[in-house]
């Protein structure tokens, strides 16, 4: 990909998550909910303690972030980056809510170029992110020149496709109904680090040593499959997006009944409530 090109998909992505900030910000709390065990898991992986310096990459909502500066107590410091100044505003506002503007920096800015000073931080966080790297060895590069000698880089991305059906169904459904082909292999996206054997190789590659793999559960709940479906539309990511692109009113509507029905499958029978049970693999390398 030219240099052109990767300013164009950049400015792409920029442009698509400050477009979906404002629904990351009414769904937080839906999100949060499902995600808050990896954030404490990655913390953990981490090895953040009190006085850490923490950098966290693709932080969107200010996640792991937050988690992380929880445990730092006033003498650490954590760097939250992301390519979306709308999504770092709503991060900005949490940190305050939490009283801890003291503690968290944010600066706008991708993983595979943002000036970051060299060997500074103790551990480096990034919750789903890396899958939307353009250029991912650019990335871990870049985050691993950040750190210390013996610094943990703890990242989460998604598993295959059958095994993160919030994410599946909603897109397989939208391919299906838009006669869209799949995005080509190495494409970043969603389920594009899904393979950990190469996952681990990219990390020893760049230099990391042992990493380690677990996986881990994350479930997310909704009142109803047209709850759901409101939802996915509302914060979905630049390539849900695209195929919904210049469709008909008329078009968009039967494509969103064809998601809420596909996800009733996932409606339990009484209570019409909807769960999604998915799979995270959680990596963690040390410098």
């Amino acid at each position: 990909m030219t240099a052109l090109d990767s300013k164009q998909y950049k400015e792409a992505e920029r442009q698509s998550w400050n477009s979906v900030a404002p629904a990351w910000q009414k769904w937080w709390k839906t999100i949060e909910r499902g995600t808050e065990g990896v954030s404490r898991r990655l913390v953990e992986l981490a090895e953040i303690k009190p006085g850490s310096r923490v950098l966290d990459i693709a932080t969107g909502i200010g996640e792991p972030a937050l988690t992380a500066a929880k445990q730092l107590g006033k003498s650490g410091h954590v760097l939250a980056t992301d390519i979306s100044p709308q999504m770092l505003s709503f991060a900005k506002q949490r940190a305050i809510s939490l009283g801890l503007q003291d503690v968290i920096e944010f600066k706008e800015g991708d993983a595979e170029t943002i000036d970051l000073p060299p060997s500074t931080f103790d551990a480096a966080l990034c919750r789903w992110g890396l899958m939307l790297l353009q250029d991912f060895k650019a990335g871990l590069s870049n985050i691993y020149r950040s750190l210390v000698v013996g610094g943990h880089f703890a990242a989460a991305v998604w598993a295959s496709p059958d095994k993160v059906p919030f994410i599946f169904v909603p897109m397989n459904t939208v391919l299906k109904e838009t006669n869209s082909p799949p995005p080509p292999p190495g494409t970043p996206g969603p389920f594009s680090m899904s393979d950990q054997n190469s996952l681990k190789n990219s990390y020893l590659m760049s230099g990391f040593k042992d990493p380690a793999i677990e996986r881990m559960n994350v479930a997310f709940d909704f009142d109803s499959p047209d709850d759901f479906t409101t939802f996915t539309i509302e914060h979905a990511g630049p390539s849900l997006q695209k195929m919904l692109a210049g469709q008909t009113n008329e078009r968009r509507k039967e494509i969103l009944k064809a998601i809420s029905k596909a996800a009733e499958k996932y409606a339990d029978n009484i209570t019409g409530k909807v769960r999604f049970e998915n799979e995270a693999i959680l990596i963690v390398g040390r410098k």
